[in-house]
């Protein structure tokens, strides 16, 4: 199950680790922040491995949806299809929230239990207590470097509850030669990131760069990837949308280009790569695409790019204006995300834990969110999977209209 675009990409990506003779189902749980039918279309064909259905012919999807992609379900609907087909593993590719009331209610009581397995899809450096916590309650929590796992592990041990922590590389990272060029590598790249910068005026800034680039280098193609269009949803609200924030400056829609579809479609055209922090540079690296990440609004845990110090890509707007990207230091790459396959141990932590679940020995995970204190955040969180989108907007608007009516009349 996966609740967002980027969570959906990474699951559609991570089953393909699992042994021969697995069947799989994939499915998107309906919330405020379900992606659009391109972007459920976009995750998947970025999953070369995943398969759907044979039966699925697209009936009773949303106008958009194409047979095969994975549906939308409610969350009732996915404890009937639990019910029914009793998994042995349910991974839960969901924003923290969701993973724990899917584990904690939804799919609670389930005969026989199955092992609920969680992750995060994309760089998680430094490690969080709020990360471990949402996951507390599933057997396995799937990371994708040794330093995440040594971290986890070791806030996993001051906090308690939780499971096993397990290695898998990003699964979505290409190689080079797994993503064949279809023309010419005459592109720049730029992976928007929805959290960060934050300030407008440093978006237009790096905005501003990138015409500068197109405008010296007129052989170039400069696209800004989005991950979402303007309106689509996406795992983290963007309050200043690129595409958005060009129109209104009145930029010139032949000297930048916005788009959006698989990263490795892209890539695969690219000449560089710039990015401020986004799990797509490493996509970059895997395919040898030269890159910048820029540390001009700082290199810290806040801008989510702490991990890239000392890779050798950390560059400038004046870098990116130039033209100049880096290539990675080979020892920071083995160190980070880029380590041999044969250390990835998560299928077969799995593999275990499922036997354990089906002989009955399996000992359920500990939620550190049970108890009267995490109540209502839990109620809030079942109203997102739940109540309908539209409808959950809905009251969320009439709430913030009664607010302002009592602060007024206060």
């Amino acid at each position: 199950m996966a609740d967002s675009d980027s969570y959906l990409k990474w699951a559609a990506c991570l089953l393909g680790d699992l042994p021969e003779g697995c069947t799989t189902e994939l499915a998107v749980i309906r919330t405020p922040i379900t992606p659009s039918p391109a972007q459920i279309h976009a995750a998947v064909a970025g999953a070369p491995w995943f398969r759907p259905a044979a039966s699925d012919t697209g009936a009773g999807r949303e106008p958009g949806a194409q047979a095969g992609d994975p549906p939308v379900v409610s969350a009732r609907a996915l404890r009937r299809t639990a019910e029914r087909f009793r998994p042995d593993a349910v991974l839960l590719a969901c924003t923290g929230p969701v993973v724990d009331i899917l584990a904690a209610e939804v799919l609670a009581g389930l005969s026989p239990r199955p092992v609920f397995v969680s992750g995060l899809p994309g760089i998680s450096i430094p490690a969080t207590e709020k990360a471990w916590l949402f996951r507390s309650g599933c057997e396995l929590f799937v990371l994708h470097s040794g330093r995440e796992v040594r971290e986890f592990t070791e806030v996993g041990r001051r906090l308690g509850g939780g499971g096993q922590v397990g290695l898998a590389r990003l699964p979505f990272l290409h190689g080079s030669g797994e993503v064949p060029a279809t023309g010419p590598r005459d592109r720049v790249v730029f992976a928007t990131q929805a959290k960060v910068p934050k300030r407008r005026e440093e978006r237009e800034r790096i905005l501003a760069s990138l015409a500068d680039l197109a405008r010296r280098r007129p052989d170039l193609d400069v696209v800004v990837k989005l991950r979402a269009l303007d309106g689509e949803r996406q795992t983290h609200n963007e309050r200043h949308h690129y595409q958005r924030l060009w129109r209104e400056l009145g930029g010139d829609e032949d000297v930048l280009r916005f788009a959006a579809g698989p990263m490795h479609e892209h890539l695969a055209h690219a000449a560089g790569f710039v990015t401020v922090s986004s799990t797509a540079a490493l996509e970059a690296i895997a395919q040898s695409v030269p890159l910048l990440v820029l540390s001009d609004f700082g290199v810290s845990a806040e801008m989510i790019n702490l991990v890239f110090e000392g890779s050798g890509v950390l560059g400038t707007l004046d870098d990116l204006s130039g033209g100049r990207f880096l290539t990675p230091d080979a020892e920071w790459c083995r160190a980070n995300y880029f380590h041999p396959g044969s250390e990835n141990d998560w299928a077969s932590r799995l593999v275990t834990l499922v036997g354990q679940a089906r002989s009955g020995r399996l000992e359920p995970a500990r939620s550190l969110l049970d108890g009267p204190q995490h109540a209502a955040a839990r109620r809030r969180a079942r109203l997102r999977v739940e109540v309908p989108p539209k409808v959950l907007r809905v009251g969320y608007r009439a709430k913030r209209r009664m607010r302002r009516y009592l602060r007024a009349l206060g």
